[in-house]
């Protein structure tokens, strides 16, 4: 693609060296780092990238829809641009216009072709699609809309459809979920994070993002209609599922 060598590479996230009074919110400040988040806070964020490009490879046919729900910078939707050599049609919907301003830029740099629509994917429509995207957004929603929200995404999908989902996850048993957590809070200090930034990071987060157990995502995904639910890949308390509509 033209114009890689014009993007130039990530900010450093330190947002959370000072202490933070309010809410998780992908404002300005969280935008302007947020790659550099995400590669530095989802372990194996890269290969599992490079994993779900490569089912979608599989499934996706010339001229078709992928809708990212969520899409934050469209990293995601320009890796598939990428290293997908068919003509698809790319959709990224985010309700964050400083998110979605780093994602023009980006597009831009790359000479992409993706659309980007500024929207509530809750409370709007969206086209339907051969490939729907869920990339760590669906724990951002609220525990109490997500099944009417699913029923959409499920309405929304094609026949032989495939949702993909990657999902931060807890454990049900709290012992396990303690270990993991920690093994957790160890990578995140591999990663360059402080104490510090972990805690006000932690506190920023908390009832902004709400986990679901592995086994309660299947059991949700199940229940608006979706019949095949497949787990691809895992690491401690992070998931990705492959969810197919027959």
């Amino acid at each position: 693609m033209r114009g890689v060598k014009k993007y130039n590479k990530m900010s450093k996230d330190n947002i959370f060296q000072k202490k933070i009074d309010k809410q998780f919110q992908f404002d300005e400040n969280v935008a302007s780092v947020f790659d550099d988040m995400l590669n530095r806070s989802v372990p194996f964020y890269n290969e599992n990238l490079d994993l779900i490009v490569q089912i979608i490879e599989k499934y996706i046919k010339e001229n078709e829809q992928i809708l990212d729900l969520g899409c934050s910078t469209a990293s995601l939707l320009l890796t598939i641009e990428k290293k997908i050599n068919k003509k698809l049609k790319l959709t990224g919907i985010d309700n964050s216009k400083p998110m979605l301003e780093q994602a023009r830029k980006k597009i831009k740099a790359f000479n992409s072709k993706i659309k980007l629509i500024h929207a509530d994917i809750l409370k709007n429509d969206f086209p339907v699609s051969k490939i729907i995207i869920l990339n760590y957004t669906l724990q951002f929603i609220r525990p109490i809309e997500r099944e009417n929200f699913l029923k959409k995404v499920f309405s929304k999908l094609e026949k032989k459809g495939l949702l993909i989902l990657s999902e931060k996850i807890i454990t049900e048993n709290s012992i396990l979920n303690k270990h993991l957590i920690d093994i957790y809070y160890d990578y995140k200090k591999k990663m360059g994070y402080s104490d510090y930034e972990i805690a006000q990071k932690r506190e920023a987060l908390e009832n902004v993002l709400i986990p679901y157990t592995e086994q309660e995502n299947i059991r949700l995904l199940k229940s608006v209609g979706f019949d095949e639910v497949e787990t691809i890949f895992k690491w401690a308390n992070f998931s990705t599922f492959l969810v197919l509509k027959n």
